[in-house]
């Protein structure tokens, strides 16, 4: 049986961004919701909130209106893909297409870091796209509940990275 085709959301930005965020690609529940971090037991929100004083429950126009008051910006590395479930070993990688990192950076020329929300969304864009000269690349523990790191220590590396 081949896995369904899944296309991605369209970024979080607003004109003032400095920072992006990226994942590798949305959950079933997020992808069903048209929301990003949609799964209620990712812990994205709840971090975000902490760190920029909103509530994780707020309405998801204000918590993303509230990242982009702080020069947030939040994407996936891929596009579209294949992939049964929400679980980023299970997209196949030979059907993963890469958004269009070369536009968005034109487009957005005061992200000057790029924070990678977990493992695979760091590997599949050194892969995929590749390093943007001028940019600083760290990677973070992933806010997805399959990452069984405890929520405060999630929590301490995301300030770390934000402060």
């Amino acid at each position: 049986m081949v896995s369904p085709v899944l296309y991605g959301l369209p970024p979080i930005v607003g004109p003032a961004a400095r920072t992006l965020i990226l994942g590798n690609m949305p959950s079933v529940l997020s992808l069903t919701h048209q929301q990003y971090y949609g799964n209620p037991r990712n812990a994205f929100w709840p971090v975000m909130g902490a760190l920029f004083d909103f509530s994780a429950s707020d309405p998801y126009e204000e918590r993303c209106a509230a990242l982009i008051a702080r020069g947030i910006a939040v994407w996936d590395v891929l596009a579209s893909c294949r992939r049964e479930g929400s679980l980023d070993s299970a997209v196949e990688p030979n059907s993963m297409v890469p958004n269009d990192f070369a536009a968005f950076f034109a487009t957005h020329r005061g992200i000057t870091r790029v924070l990678f929300n977990g493992a695979a969304a760091e590997k599949n864009f050194r892969r995929l796209v590749g390093e943007v000269s001028g940019l600083e690349y760290r990677r973070l523990p992933s806010t997805s509940p399959a990452q069984t790191m405890r929520f405060a220590d999630k929590l301490a590396a995301w300030r770390a990275a934000l402060a």
